[in-house]
Parts: structure tokens; C-alpha cells; sequence
């Protein structure tokens, strides 16, 4: 079955606009939660405000329904996601945080996969044995600590006996240089220093190996799995009768089937790290979206602030989305029995 870049290019394509309906569904869901979810919703949304605020509000939301959602998806479209009860705009806060909250998750995937995945393959070649059980021990012992636990103790305990940062994304806030693309690790090297740059990295390990640490064991066990169905397989045997090394065998010929498993379930895996960030984020002084997340709720005494809520709801929605889709063409690049046409 040939592949060629141009079907590549068609494959790319239908998931993008495969997309669309899930997208309108995230926008209908959410407008069903803001403007549907309480008898008055006005009361809900600007639970402090004065009278001519609230009378405003009420003519909006005594339009039809079909007004009312359209209105509400041109706004989104338009960026005009609403305030805090401080006037404060919640477009501005999230777009700001974004790139923060990537650079984190990006670093603590990175981090699954060059441990947990080769610990995965350790687990694989040991079965049953004490390496099996080492890497089990290690993998249970994150999945079964929560998100706060792990963060407080990596913060209290971890850094102070590592001498390594435990609270926001440089030494001093701001840096003295230009952040263009609010990723810490990025701007600094982007500005050509490197002593800012090891700065930026030593505040960013931290929270990013507690995220990566709590949720290692879905690329670890994963990767176990799918490597037992593999080994015994005659094209493993046969690239062992070859004289091949083990260590070649493993990650030449078996892993590279294997990963097409734990590629898709990587992907999955994103709806947890983003949810691990609010947690996470807040514990780090981390200036992403999840700590705009935990101040929306009414996390540190703050007053909740519904709009913001909601706003990240839908942005940590379409993370979830973009995510298998990258998923989707990885596997796709992998597996060769998937057809591109």
C-alpha cells in the first residue's frame, strides 16, 4: 500500500476539518453552562454588580436562544470573553498565560517520554522479575499521589535539598530582557543569555518534573504492554538470530511498533496534564492559565470570577482536542497499515 506526501497532505486535512463540529460542540457546551446552568443567570454572572449592569444583562439574556448563542460565539471569535468583578478583562489573562502553561506541559511530556518510555521497555525485557517490579514501584508511587501532595512536597522538601527554585519562571520578575513569546526558556534564549537561560531551566524542572512524575506511569505502562505483545513476534526473533545487539533489538525493531500504542494514549494524556497545571501552577507561583484557573474559582480568598472559569474550561477543551489530534497524525506516521487516502 503505497503513501505518498500528498496523501499525507489529505490525511492532515480531513482531521482539520474534522475538528470543526467538535469545536461548535465545545462552544455549545460551554454557552449551555454559562447561560442555561442557574435560574438567574445574571445574578451569576456579576454577583456584585450594580443595578444597571444587571439590567443590561437581563435584556441580553431575554433574546431567543438562537440570539443569544450567536452573540455569544461572535464575542468568543472576537476575543470578548468577559470579566472578573474587578473590570478585568479575561481574554488579556489567558492569552498571556497560555504560552506558560504549553512550555510546562510541552517539558513535562518531554520528560514521559524520555524516562517513562525507556523505563517502559526496562519493565518489558525484566518481566516478572526485579526490574519489573522496581519500575512498578515507581510508576504506582506517582500515580497514586495527588497533585497537591506531590507539588507541596516537591516544593518544600525536593528543591531545598537539590538547591533548585521553587517559585516562578526566573530569579526576578520580569527578566531584564524582552519576553516575546512568554515562554521562560524560549525568551531567554532568544535574547542570546545563556545565564538566564540556565535560570529559566532550573525554575522550570521542578514543576515540570512533579507534572511529568504523577502521570509517568500511562507512557511507562503503556509502553510495558505494548512491548510483551511485540517481543515474541518472529521479526524480533529474527532480528536476534541476525547477531544484533539487545539494546538494538529493543529499540530499533520492537519499540518503534510499540510506540504506536502509547503515541494515541500520550495523546489522551493531555486532559491530565492540563488539569494537573491548576494545582501545579498555583504551588510554583507558575504564570500560566492554570493559576489564572485557581484565582477564577476563588482559590486564595479571591472572588470567583465566572467568565474566567468558563474561558478556561473551553481553552483546556481545545488543548484536549489539538492534542489527539497531533496524536492522530503521529499514530498515522507510525503505523504503516493506516491508509492516508
Amino acid at each position: 500500500m503505497g503513501r505518498s506526501l500528498t496523501d499525507f497532505t489529505v490525511f492532515v486535512l480531513k482531521r482539520l476539518l474534522q475538528l470543526i463540529p467538535v469545536l461548535l460542540g465545545i462552544t455549545i457546551l460551554t454557552f449551555v453552562f454559562t447561560h442555561l446552568s442557574a435560574k438567574n443567570v445574571c445574578n451569576a454572572w456579576f454577583p456584585h454588580a450594580d443595578p444597571t449592569t444587571i439590567a443590561n444583562c437581563n435584556a441580553r439574556v431575554s433574546q431567543p436562544i438562537v440570539n443569544q448563542y450567536w452573540t455569544y460565539l461572535t464575542d468568543l471569535l472576537h476575543g470578548n470573553w468577559g470579566a472578573s468583578v474587578q473590570g478585568v478583562a479575561v481574554y488579556p489573562q489567558i492569552a498571556a498565560g497560555v504560552p506558560a502553561t504549553l512550555e510546562l506541559v510541552l517539558s513535562a511530556l518531554f520528560l514521559m517520554i524520555v524516562i517513562g518510555i525507556p523505563l517502559g521497555v526496562i519493565a518489558a525485557q525484566s518481566a516478572g522479575r526485579w526490574g519489573d517490579h522496581l519500575v512498578r514501584i515507581f510508576y504506582l508511587s506517582g500515580w497514586a499521589t495527588p497533585t497537591y501532595l506531590g507539588a507541596v512536597l516537591a516544593a518544600v522538601f525536593v528543591a531545598p535539598y537539590f538547591g533548585l527554585p521553587s517559585h516562578g519562571e526566573y530569579a526576578t520578575n520580569p527578566p531584564p530582557f524582552p519576553q516575546y513569546t512568554h515562554m521562560s526558556v524560549l525568551d531567554a534564549l532568544l535574547a542570546g543569555n545563556l545565564a538566564w537561560t540556565g535560570d529559566a531551566i532550573s525554575h522550570l524542572i521542578l514543576p515540570a518534573a512533579t507534572l511529568a512524575f504523577i502521570n509517568m506511569g500511562i507512557a511507562t505502562r503503556m509502553t510495558r504492554s505494548s512491548m510483551l505483545e511485540v517481543i515474541p513476534l518472529d521479526y524480533v526473533k529474527s532480528a536476534r538470530m541476525k547477531g544484533l545487539s539487545e539494546f538494538w533489538v529493543m529499540y530499533k525493531h520492537a519499540l518503534r511498533n510499540s510506540l504506536i500504542t502509547t503515541t494515541t494514549v500520550l495523546g489522551l494524556t493531555a486532559g491530565g496534564l492540563l488539569a494537573g497545571t491548576v494545582v501545579i501552577e498555583e504551588v510554583f507561583g507558575w504564570p500560566g492559565v492554570g493559576a489564572f484557573a485557581f484565582t477564577a474559582i476563588g482559590g486564595g480568598g479571591s472572588p470567583p470570577n465566572f467568565d474566567g472559569a468558563i474561558a478556561v474550561v473551553a481553552v483546556f477543551a481545545v488543548g484536549v482536542v489539538v492534542a489527539n489530534l497531533i496524536a492522530d497524525i503521529l499514530y498515522g506516521l507510525l503505523d504503516p497499515r493506516v491508509d492516508w487516502r
